[in-house]
């Protein structure tokens, strides 16, 4: 029980820094992503990254960066000490005796475990995230999606409640989530327990510097999106999708339509964004994970 509040605690802490360091990447990345395919001849809404911070910028001011951040500064404590708990759970398990190191593999399966726990709660943060990222972009598309404006994250929560089939409707895009997080979180823990160990030359990595740390969280985060962002693309689309009048039926309808309408490259929209997020927030993230967790024996 001791580790376990070592490793809630731990995780709480690197995701607060993951979020306070990676979340306008991730609105930018949003709004991106959710902004529709442009009449022929017309120019898209956003030229690109830069352009769609220039927009936000004039128009909603820095705070706009920042929107949707309410949803998970929320749950960030939940989610990340269950990821990290979870993860640390299942070390356990899978030492051969307390306290030896654990292959590359191993860690793999202990990433993949821990994304299936932490889908059941970024399924409705993401939700909730998305609406509000992606609002100012979608607003008189004539798309549809995201018809209703939202006040905050508390007031999407009460839309999607009343007339989104209620609890059921928070975790609208389970499917992808889960197809993002499980392999997601399974690559991220094995790229940084694999370059920590290149690092260190052999399996005891306790010697590592907080550089080191950082280059091997920053690695470990884009290693996410390098293998499961298309499938982000399709969560977001699927969780901005308009209730009464849906464009997609599912998963694999919205990927279809996307490869269909746009091309690969619509697999793709935000991902320099969102890159560009991963490197710096991940290194905070597993810095401020493994400091806290040293910190406390």
């Amino acid at each position: 029980m001791a580790d376990v509040a070592k490793d809630l605690a731990s995780g709480t802490v690197g995701g607060a820094a993951q979020l306070i360091v990676g979340h306008p990447f991730d609105t930018i990345k949003v709004k991106l992503q959710s902004q529709p395919a442009p009449l022929l001849g017309q120019p898209p809404k956003y030229a690109g990254a830069m352009d769609a911070v220039r927009q936000t910028l004039a128009a909603e001011g820095p705070r706009g960066l920042y929107k949707g951040m309410g949803a998970p500064l929320a749950t960030v404590a939940a989610f990340n000490a269950l990821l990290f708990a979870v993860r640390g759970q299942m070390e356990a398990l899978l030492r051969s005796q307390p306290g030896a190191p654990l292959t590359v593999n191993q860690q793999i399966i202990c990433g993949a475990g821990a994304g299936v726990a932490v889908s059941f709660l970024a399924c409705p943060t993401e939700l909730i995230k998305c609406r509000l990222q992606a609002q100012s972009a979608l607003l008189g598309s004539g798309t549809g999606a995201v018809a209703v404006m939202y006040g905050g994250p508390l007031d999407v929560a009460k839309h999607v409640l009343r007339s989104e089939g209620g609890s059921r409707g928070l975790f609208k895009g389970m499917v992808p989530t889960l197809a993002r997080e499980v392999p997601g979180n399974a690559v991220m823990f094995g790229v940084y327990e694999a370059v920590k160990q290149f690092m260190a030359g052999g399996q005891d990595t306790s010697k590592l510097g907080r550089g080191s740390l950082i280059i091997a969280g920053g690695l470990a985060g884009a290693s996410v999106w390098l293998s499961v962002y298309p499938t982000d693309i399709v969560k977001s689309v699927i969780q901005i999708d308009d209730y009464k009048n849906p464009k997609f039926s599912g998963s694999i309808d919205a990927f279809r339509k996307i490869l269909a309408s746009e091309g690969v490259k619509g697999l793709y929209k935000g991902f320099g964004p969102a890159l560009a997020r991963s490197i710096p927030a991940n290194a905070a993230c597993f810095l401020a994970y493994e400091m806290t967790r040293s910190s406390l024996g």
